[in-house]
């Protein structure tokens, strides 16, 4: 865009761009002027200012085009665009004039605020805060606000650790920072904000979700850390029993049906959905997804994000989907009954669907979709397995021991009141806790899992419509181990513990 200034009386009226201190238009000698073709016309004492420029670029979120004006001029102009009455009477309305102070002292502050995360001290903490998070293998960063302090945890494993936390006092820039690398409103502090961004940390790429929520004590933030490298969508390393693996390999090769894989949040199940898909992901299948949010980019996936703010649930775009031809539909959560039942239906067509439940073991979900209103024979008919999972952690390999006599039988007895008794003499071990794991005895995890696959008596039971505990010990007595069965074989093996089992198995 080639754009000549004579005078910036020539540009009139001006557009306001909000967010914009007065000290940095003026430290750096440049004023926004409007947005044309997609970027933004602004005028710089010096148009081969590089860091302003760049620093536009994020603070307006658009393209920049520089054209060169006077110095004077634009600091006249900005004193008189910022004046009370002015320009800045955009911003304030009707107000009544006692009130205008307080409108300007806010608008003073977050253009302070977004200074304060421009400059260099604020960049190497949050820097920091980020790279310790990425070298203790953590998944999420926790920022939070409390009367006294400003809180960071970092979860690892699933479990979370407090860390060193910056001072009170820089709590607000900090949160400014990571807000506008996420692209979101500084200024918006009611409101409950989505955003992303991506860093390239020691010679790869890592995606960053952020989320923040208000608070009676100032904002709350967590920062979802997707490491696409780490993740690990090969069924043979996500801890399946040989004979389940076998299974569900069986599954997601049908034609069509529905298979479901329940569990709390947290627990991996789009992990294993993800790997599912890898495996018959081919040129001759088209697979669409339909998630909340996307968190990791399928090659030759077609995948979109549900938006209900603008109404494109989970059941809207399933029944759009469905007219796409695909073969294989991933439905990143079953939420209510419309979802189910389009899900049940694009089952009984021809399509493969998958799909992801909040329920306990594999049995409840046959009675959640039932209690959605799913018709009991659309459901017999449609659903051919469920599998049901949590994560366990893995105990460190750099500091495994062998537990003492004494405290192997402590748990071995503990095992048999909860009904995970063993006949064979089984050598149990822990984690001392090492520099490499943090001192927590542990490092990675695992999954467990049981696998109800749907054969004629259990059909038969869900036309019926028999209570979970039926079908749960119907599929056990054709051979359908628990989670808790498949836990204790990895403690068997030397993997985990008997508390990480009993922590995950019985919430």
């Amino acid at each position: 865009m080639n754009v000549q200034l004579a005078s910036l009386k020539d540009w009139a009226p001006i557009e306001l761009f909000e967010g914009l201190s007065i000290r940095f238009l003026k430290e750096n000698r440049c004023l926004p002027l409007k947005r044309e073709d997609g970027q933004v016309v602004t005028a710089m004492a010096d148009p081969d200012d590089q860091e302003a420029y760049q620093a536009l670029e994020v603070a307006l979120g658009a393209r920049v085009s520089p054209v060169p004006a006077a110095e004077n001029e634009i600091l006249e102009y900005i004193d008189t665009v910022y004046r009370p009455g002015s320009a800045m009477s955009r911003l304030v309305g009707d107000l009544e004039p006692e009130d205008m102070d307080l409108v300007l002292e806010e608008t003073a502050e977050i253009g302070h605020l977004r200074d304060m995360a421009r400059e260099a001290p604020i960049i190497q903490l949050v820097n920091l805060l980020v790279l310790r998070a990425i070298q203790m293998g953590a998944s999420d960063i926790h920022l939070e606000p409390y009367e006294d302090a400003f809180r960071v945890r970092y979860r690892r494993d699933g479990i979370l650790y407090e860390a060193e936390s910056p001072p009170k006092g820089l709590q607000a820039a900090v949160l400014s920072r990571l807000k506008i690398m996420s692209r979101l409103d500084i200024a918006e502090r009611r409101l409950p904000q989505d955003g992303r961004f991506r860093l390239k940390v020691q010679g790869h790429d890592i995606d960053f979700r952020v989320s923040t929520l208000p608070t009676l004590l100032g904002e709350s933030m967590v920062i979802r850390i997707l490491d696409r490298e780490k993740v690990i969508l090969d069924l043979n390393r996500l801890g399946f029993p040989a004979r389940e693996l076998k299974q569900f390999d069986e599954l997601i090769h049908k034609p069509y049906g529905m298979l479901l894989v329940t569990g709390p949040t947290g627990s991996g199940k789009t992990t294993t959905l993800y790997g599912a898909l890898e495996i018959i992901n081919s040129p001759e299948k088209k697979i669409i997804t339909i998630e909340d949010p996307v968190e990791y980019r399928l090659a030759g996936v077609t995948q979109m994000q549900v938006k209900s703010g603008i109404g494109l649930t989970f059941a809207k775009a399933l029944r759009h989907i469905v007219r796409q031809d695909p073969d294989v539909v991933l439905v990143g959560e079953i939420r209510d009954r419309e979802t189910a039942e389009i899900a049940v239906h694009a089952a009984l067509t021809g399509h493969l669907v998958f799909s992801t439940l909040h329920t306990n073991d594999a049995a409840g979900a046959v009675s959640r979709l039932l209690e959605m209103g799913v018709e009991d024979f659309l459901l017999a008919s449609a659903v051919m397995g469920i599998l049901a999972q949590r994560l366990v952690r893995l105990i460190c390999p750099e500091c495994r021991v062998p537990l003492s006599p004494d405290a192997a039988r402590i748990e071995l007895e503990r095992n048999e009141r909860n009904g995970l008794a063993t006949k064979e003499a089984v050598q149990l071990f822990v984690g001392q806790g090492c520099p490499a794991c943090a001192h927590t005895g542990y490092w990675g995890r695992t999954g467990i899992y049981e696998l109800l696959v749907v054969d004629e008596t259990i059909r038969q039971l869900i036309l019926n419509r028999a209570e979970a505990a039926s079908i749960r010990q119907a599929a056990m007595s054709h051979g359908m181990q628990t989670m808790a069965e498949d836990g204790w074989s990895k403690v068997a093996q030397g993997l985990t513990t008997t508390q990480e089992v009993l922590r995950v198995t019985q919430e």
